[in-house]
């Protein structure tokens, strides 16, 4: 079985980064098979394996398509081929541990430990398999925090992010998406790809741990840093930022509007826009310190202006001026947006009748650009054609994945 570039040989344009890459992807739900997703768009080979009952996601619904099929689960699964292994059968098991021992990459989110009963660990994988990328994502690492169950929602609640989300004197509120989940999937796609770039120089494999606990210390950024780096501890501001402003929603005559004048200049551009050059003069309002620490007597000079004419009006003026804003659109309007910006958000993954509109990936390549040739895959869709694929090679006695040659 080849990835459906390495038919085309070395040097071809249509080979892609990681074409000939196996990745075995043991991981369900969202972390893990986001980045899989990702790494599979620039060419990996990806094979997901999945228990009989099959990803948890194939029955998160609703929303589904005309077909049937969750939209949680097609969201972070085209480019890969699905098969069904159960553990408990020998043979399916013995199934398993042979595309370890094959994969370049090994990726997995079960609970930690949870595969070393089945030999599928890294290291009963590295016995055989010493040049072996192998991704764990947990919850809340593989120390203390080994037993806690990885919910996005628990994460969310536990690295402070909800007592910064929400009114501020209302309740904490989770973020819209799993925030965390979709991190750890970049952190684990980063950490990948730089051992893979490591293995291309020393011909040696690694183990790479990642968390959505440590995914959300890193992505809390300045909120974190603020309490470890300043001593404070910060809190729940609505939309307002603690160290700028204006950066939040205002109110108009018609719609709120995000106005983010992250500088002086900006602000002054703002202030000649409104029409109220002595709010710019004014020394209380002289530097973004002045401005946060004041905000209070900005914010109604501010509104004051800006509720004499609608948002969209004020969008295009401000624009126009340089001053950073937009409106707060539904999840509708952000993509039709996104069309009429150019970004082309939306492709289609896989062909004929098995084609299903996708969001396409974000990174844009000059020479490679991003594949979408397999829809998302039924449940056991290459089961057959996997399990062929490796008695083929256990038969021809071929285990090449003891790379740094991959």
């Amino acid at each position: 079985m080849k990835t459906p570039n390495e038919a085309h040989g070395p040097g071809s344009p249509d080979r892609l980064p990681l074409s000939g890459i196996v990745i075995a992807d043991f991981s369900r739900v969202l972390a893990g098979p986001y980045a899989t997703m990702l790494l599979a768009d620039m060419g990996a080979e990806v094979i997901k394996v999945e228990s009989p009952a099959g990803d948890d996601t194939r029955s998160w619904v609703p929303p589904v398509r005309d077909d049937g099929v969750s939209t949680y689960y097609t969201a972070v699964n085209r480019n890969k081929k699905s098969v069904v292994l159960d553990f408990k059968d020998a043979d399916d098991l013995a199934a398993a541990q042979a595309l370890a021992g094959r994969a370049d990459v090994i990726i997995e989110n079960f609970k930690p430990g949870g595969l070393k009963r089945f030999g599928l660990d890294y290291g009963s994988v590295r016995e055989h398999n010493p040049g072996v990328i192998y991704c764990s994502i947990s919850g809340f690492g593989t120390a203390e925090g080994a037993a806690l169950p990885g919910y996005d929602l628990i994460v969310q609640a536990m690295s402070g992010l909800m007592s910064l989300t929400g009114d501020p004197e209302g309740e904490p509120f989770r973020a819209g998406i799993s925030v965390f989940d979709v991190m750890a999937g970049l952190h684990s796609s980063i950490g990948i790809l730089a051992a893979l770039r490591h293995r291309d120089q020393t011909g040696e494999g690694q183990n790479i741990e990642t968390s959505l606990m440590a995914s959300a210390m890193s992505g809390l950024v300045n909120q974190t840093t603020a309490y470890v780096a300043g001593g404070v501890t910060p809190f729940r501001m609505g939309n307002a930022h603690p160290s700028l402003f204006p950066y939040e929603a205002l109110p108009t005559a018609d719609d709120d509007l995000i106005i983010a004048a992250g500088n002086t200049n900006q602000f002054r551009r703002l202030c000649h826009v409104l029409d109220i050059p002595a709010v710019a003069d004014d020394p209380r309002f002289a530097e973004n310190g002045d401005r946060t620490a004041n905000r209070e007597q900005l914010r109604p000079l501010l509104v004051e202006r800006l509720q004499t004419r609608g948002a969209g009006e004020w969008f295009d003026l401000l624009n126009e001026a340089g001053v950073p804003n937009g409106p707060i659109n539904s999840i509708a309007q952000g993509v039709e947006y996104a069309k009429k910006l150019g970004l082309n958000p939306v492709t289609t993954a896989g062909t004929g009748t098995s084609a299903v509109p996708v969001v396409r990936n974000p990174i844009t390549f000059s020479a490679t650009p991003a594949r979408y040739v397999l829809s998302p895959p039924r449940l056991g869709e290459h089961t057959e054609e996997i399990k062929a694929w490796l008695a083929a090679r256990v038969a021809g006695g071929g285990n090449d994945s003891t790379k740094g040659k991959a």
